[in-house]
This record gives structure tokens, C-alpha cells and sequence, in this order.
């Protein structure tokens, strides 16, 4: 005899590209915060386990429980039908009944009839009437039905009617002896303890995630120039008591090297600035020569270029936070650019005072003004103070610069051939020490095209 083999086609699989973009969906819903994180990690498999815990106990404890009950009542029952039929004698099925209520705790009666009154399907779930129809089944083997009556004044009862040759047997049992009705206690328990443990849990990570917040505040805070919170030290785990004590002495060591940089420049700003002192005072003692006409020009741009240095190399880090009008800003350069004969714009949305270091913001705002003061007729200012940020945009109708280049302006002593930023008492450090500043205060500087046809300086800084 010959076999075949069957050739079955093998089942839809999906494809890698679904399992992607359900991680995808997934991720997408996940908190991002480290305390919800591990939050989640805790709850998740403690809820898992509590609902692995509540199949494995309804499926197997709750349903051999009420099988015993069943059958334990079932095993009565077939008594009674067993002592009815044997002894049909009036007296004794009598005794018999009487002795069900006293002894067994059932309420049996029996009533003329030769069929069993209609009544609905056994619930699909129900498990007490499937386990008690099965056991009536197996051991009786007679016509049933089974009701549940919950009466108002009373505990709930089984009805179960079985049909004799010419008469129905009723008996009435409590439900909790044919049934685990008690289930509920260890669900509580189950969800009581576990409430529990998740509020020790919370209580614990809000302990431990509260160093771990204090140390991002506080580099955060050095990051843009601000002082530390007064009451920071290294708590928490040995882990983030490490990271806070290297995080504390990286920033004294940082602020040593600036307190060094900054006596040395000081120190050759003064010597440079007392040569140059030298140079004028000669000059002027040479009176009006034409021939030192050029000379007095290189002396004033030395002098310019030192200060555009030690103003780039300095910085102005040391200078604390404080409230800026925006307005008054807006204002006095709006005037400047009158003088020069310029039309500047401005509008402001939101609040007019912003936290952040007056005087370097002044001058980082300055800057953009007059790289374009220098380019452009026209220009528009548009501040929006809002949230958590300060934006200014400011356009001109300028000649701009190229798009490959707008990275590399902002790199100290950067020139371009025919651009914004070429001029005979230019240092090329105007626009990196505006993103400097705007840096130093958490924020950034960025160019595009402007709608007026020239360059778009956008300035976005937390405040």
C-alpha cells in the first residue's frame, strides 16, 4: 500500500516588520519618567502574579471545592431516592423526608406530577449548575432541573426538582453547601496585600528618585550659569551619592580653571592695554602727522580686537540670573537703529520680563542687531515669552549668507569672502559669542532664511 504525504500550507506568519512597529506602539506608550519607569517594573509582575495566582485558584481550588460540595449533596439526594422507592409506603417516605430536614438539612418534598415544569438553559458559566448537573448525572441518572433562588429575607437557595415515575422530588439546599461562596476573602486578601506592597513600593522609589532628581537639578542649573540649590549634597543610593560627589568636584574643578583663566586674562588685558596706552600717548605727543594717520587706525583696532577677545575668551558666566525688560531692550535698539538710519520693528508676545542674566543677554540680542545694522535696511524683532521659553526672531532684507556657511559663522574668527560678518573693524567673534551666551543660558542660536528676503536669527532659551 502506498501512503501520501498530506502537503499542508503552512500558516500566515508576520512579518518582522509588524513585531517592529508594534515595539514601535509600545515604546510610544511608555512613561519616560525613571519613576514611573520603575514604578512599572515593580507593579507589572506583581500584578501579573496576582492574576496567574486568581486563574490557578478558580480553576483548580474553587472548582474542586464546589465539585466536593456538590457531591457530597448529590450523594444525599440519591439516599433519599434510594429510601423513597425501596419504602413507597406513605408512613415511611414520611420518616424518610423528616429525617432529610433533622439530619441532612434539606427541605425535601414531593409533589404528583409526571413531567418537570419548563424552565431556561444552565447558564454557559455557571459553575455550579454545570458541576451539579454533572454529579446528578453520574449518580442519580434521573430527569432534572436546577433554579437558584435568591430571596429577599433569606440566604440564596438551590431549587433542584428531579422526576420520580409519577412524582417530582424537590429539594431545597442552602447555596453556600453546594457552592465555594467564599472566594471573595481571598480575593481581598490577595488585592489587600498587594495594595500594600505597592504603597511600600511607592514610598521607597520616591525616596530614592528624589536624589536623583536634586542632582539633575543642580547640573542643570550649573549647566546654564546658575547657582546651585543651597541645601545639595549626595544622598540616596551609594550608586547617586557617587555620580552627586564626582558631579560636585568636576564643578570645582571647572570653576577653578575659570577663576585661573579669568585672573590671567585680566592680568594680560592690563598689560596689553598699557602698551596700547603707550602707542596713543606717543601719537599724540607726534602731533597731527598725516603720516601717522594709519598708525592711529591700526592702535584703534588693536584696541577693538583686544576687547572683542577678552570679552569672548572671559564670557560673562560669572554674572548671576536676573529680570531683563524685554521692552526697554527692544526699545533702546530700536532707537540705535534710528540713528543709523535703519527702520527696526518690534513685537512682544506674552510677558515683558524674562530671568536670565541681563547684561550677556543684552549683549547676545546687541550682537545679532548689529551684524545686521551693518547689512540691512529693515529689520523685525518678535519676542515670545511663554512657559518655559523665551524665543526671538530677528529678520532682515539683508544679503544673508549661504546655507552651507551658516554653521561655520558661528566659530570664533570665522570671515566670510562676501558676507555679513567682513568688515574692516570686525573681529569675526560676534556671532559666536552670541551663541555663546545663548548656550550658557541652556538655549541655542540658530539662522535661516528670512521672509523679508535677507537672513532669520531665531534665539530660543529656557527661562
Amino acid at each position: 500500500m502506498t501512503s501520501f504525504d498530506t502537503i499542508r500550507p503552512e500558516p500566515d506568519r508576520p512579518s518582522p516588520s509588524y513585531f517592529a512597529s508594534l515595539a514601535r506602539w509600545v515604546r510610544r506608550r511608555l512613561p519616560t519618567g525613571l519613576y514611573a519607569r520603575s514604578l512599572l517594573i515593580i507593579v507589572l509582575p506583581m500584578v501579573m502574579l496576582q492574576v496567574a495566582v486568581s486563574i490557578v485558584f478558580m480553576e483548580r481550588h474553587w472548582h474542586m471545592v464546589t465539585q466536593r460540595l456538590t457531591n457530597g449533596t448529590t450523594r444525599d439526594i440519591a439516599a433519599i431516592i434510594y429510601l423513597i422507592t425501596r419504602r413507597p409506603d406513605p408512613a415511611d417516605v414520611e420518616e424518610t423526608l423528616r429525617l432529610a430536614k433533622d439530619r441532612l438539612g434539606l427541605d425535601v418534598s414531593l409533589t404528583p406530577g409526571d413531567a418537570l415544569p419548563p424552565g431556561g438553559q444552565i447558564p454557559l458559566f455557571g459553575l455550579l449548575e454545570q458541576t451539579l448537573g454533572a454529579e446528578i448525572e453520574t449518580q442519580i441518572g434521573l430527569p432534572y432541573r436546577i433554579d437558584v433562588l435568591m430571596p429577599d429575607d433569606g440566604p440564596s437557595l438551590v431549587d433542584i426538582k428531579i422526576l420520580l415515575r409519577d412524582q417530582i422530588l424537590r429539594v431545597l439546599v442552602k447555596r453556600n453547601e453546594t457552592y465555594a461562596s467564599n472566594t471573595h476573602i481571598f480575593i481581598l486578601w490577595m488585592v489587600g496585600t498587594a495594595a500594600v506592597l505597592i504603597t511600600i513600593s511607592v514610598l521607597f522609589l520616591r525616596g530614592q528618585i528624589r536624589p536623583i532628581v536634586a542632582l539633575a537639578k543642580a547640573a542643570e542649573a550649573f549647566g546654564k550659569g546658575q547657582k546651585m540649590p543651597e541645601n545639595f549634597s549626595p544622598r540616596g543610593a551609594d550608586e547617586i551619592r557617587r555620580a552627586g560627589l564626582a558631579f560636585i568636584l568636576m564643578r570645582e574643578r571647572i570653576e577653578r580653571q575659570m577663576e585661573q583663566r579669568t585672573a590671567m586674562l585680566t592680568g594680560v588685558s592690563h598689560d596689553l592695554r598699557t602698551i596700547l596706552t603707550r602707542f596713543k600717548l606717543q601719537l599724540a605727543l607726534a602731533g597731527d602727522n598725516p603720516d601717522l594717520a594709519g598708525l592711529n587706525e591700526d592702535v584703534a583696532d588693536m584696541q577693538s580686537m583686544l576687547e572683542g577677545y577678552m570679552a569672548f575668551a572671559r564670557g560673562e558666566a560669572e554674572e548671576d540670573l536676573g529680570k531683563l525688560d524685554i521692552t526697554e531692550l527692544f526699545s533702546r535698539l530700536e532707537a540705535e537703529a534710528d540713528m543709523h538710519g535703519k527702520s527696526l520693528s518690534w513685537t512682544l508676545t506674552g510677558d515683558s520680563i524674562a530671568n536670565v542674566r541681563p547684561n550677556a543677554f543684552t549683549r547676545l540680542v546687541s550682537n545679532l542687531v548689529s551684524n545686521s545694522l551693518r547689512y540691512a535696511n529693515r529689520m523685525q524683532l518678535t519676542a515670545v515669552l511663554g512657559g518655559r521659553w523665551l524665543t526671538i526672531t530677528l529678520d532682515d532684507d539683508g544679503p544673508g549668507i549661504p546655507s552651507a556657511a551658516r554653521e561655520d559663522v558661528f566659530k570664533p574668527f570665522f570671515r566670510l569672502d562676501e558676507a555679513r560678518n567682513l568688515d574692516s573693524s570686525g573681529t569675526g567673534l560676534g556671532l559666536a559669542i552670541a551663541r555663546d551666551i545663548a548656550r550658557s543660558h541652556g538655549g541655542n542660536v540658530t539662522l535661516e532664511d528670512s521672509p523679508l528676503g535677507g537672513l532669520r536669527a531665531i534665539v530660543r532659551v529656557p527661562v
